[in-house]
């Protein structure tokens, strides 16, 4: 997974920075409003059951601010992972915050659904944790979302950390933030171009990061 970490002057970078400008830019001129409102209607008319909507509930709130720095706080106390949870830390903190500060420029509002959390037992409402200073209303915003990019950053960062013992099923981290953005969108919290934006943001902000922390420095340590 050598090819997910690159330079900010790299053309993996810049082709991402690129992408993530347009896509903001079809979202702020609402060009993909009547797809993404489609999807969101179409989740709301089948949502309803309690396995389900448990299932659903518990995946999206792994991808919650808190509890992903309190997983990277764990593994930074090992001194084998400390690299790990150092970069995984920063890019949780970067990461929302930046998207908290894109969703108050953007200003789109959530999905205008209302998600029944009570109808199933769940101890906990649905998470949206957007973290701006001195900036009104990002809360109620929804692109890009803040959950999807952190799930990226996990599936990158720590896919290439276990990707020296398991170069295959390393890759098996990336369904991770597969299930985290359908369960934004099945819990009515985002639209289909929420978590698409909030995904590269992820990619980019992980390829980086862990660089410029030299992730990669890890498998050295281990074979030492």
């Amino acid at each position: 997974m050598q090819n997910w970490l690159f330079d900010l002057r790299s053309r993996s970078f810049v082709l991402l920075a690129v992408l993530f400008l347009i896509l903001t830019g079809i979202v702020y001129s609402g060009i993909t409003e009547s797809f993404d409102q489609s999807v969101i209607l179409f989740f709301s008319e089948n949502i309803g059951n309690p396995a389900l909507d448990l299932i659903m509930q518990s995946i999206t709130e792994s991808g919650e601010a808190l509890w992903m720095l309190g997983f990277a706080i764990l593994i930074l106390l090992v001194p084998k992972t400390r690299r790990v949870g150092i970069t995984l830390m920063i890019l949780i903190v970067i990461s929302t915050l930046l998207t908290g500060y894109v969703k108050c420029g953007i200003d789109r509002d959530r999905p205008d659904y209302d998600y029944d959390y009570d109808a199933v037992s769940f101890p906990v409402p649905v998470s949206r944790d957007t973290f701006a200073l001195f900036c009104e209303g990002g809360y109620d915003a929804s692109y890009p979302s803040g959950h999807a990019a952190r799930s990226m950053i996990f599936a990158i960062v720590l896919g290439f950390a276990l990707s020296d013992r398991f170069p295959r099923g390393a890759y098996l981290m990336f369904l991770y933030p597969v299930m985290i953005s359908l369960s934004r969108i099945y819990v009515l919290e985002h639209y289909p171009m929420d978590v698409i934006g909030g995904t590269v943001i992820g990619v980019m902000l992980a390829g980086v990061m862990a660089n410029r922390t030299k992730l990669y420095k890890i498998f050295e340590k281990s074979k030492t």
